[in-house]
């Protein structure tokens, strides 16, 4: 039997900072949440280069540069005020909203 997807505190289109790894330090916006293999794609993180095969008569083959999935514990979001921070959960009647661990405001 196959292993249930892990769920995500972060979301696509969330600003994330890099913690650990070679581009450790840099941020980039989620592009990509990959919930089986527990890795998200940042953008302009990860870039690996990869032999393309050319797919029509405008298109471009050879090599290309594209960004690599991370793994989900290496990254952490950034909350305007304070950084990178935890996410935590504020609940206010029916509403379930994301807020920052630090300093409280809303993610």
């Amino acid at each position: 039997m196959a292993e249930a997807a892990h769920k995500f505190k972060l979301k696509k289109e969330d600003t994330v900072q890099i913690i650990a790894g070679k581009d450790k330090g840099k941020r980039g916006r989620i592009l990509k949440i990959l919930r089986a293999k527990d890795r998200i794609v940042v953008e302009g993180a990860n870039i690996v280069k990869k032999a393309q095969k050319r797919r029509n008569q405008q298109d471009r083959g050879g090599i290309v540069e594209i960004e690599a999935a991370i793994h989900s514990s290496n990254v952490q979001i950034v909350c305007k005020k304070c950084g990178p921070t935890r996410i935590g959960y504020k609940i206010d009647g029916d509403t379930k909203t994301r807020v920052c661990r630090k300093c409280g405001e809303a993610l």
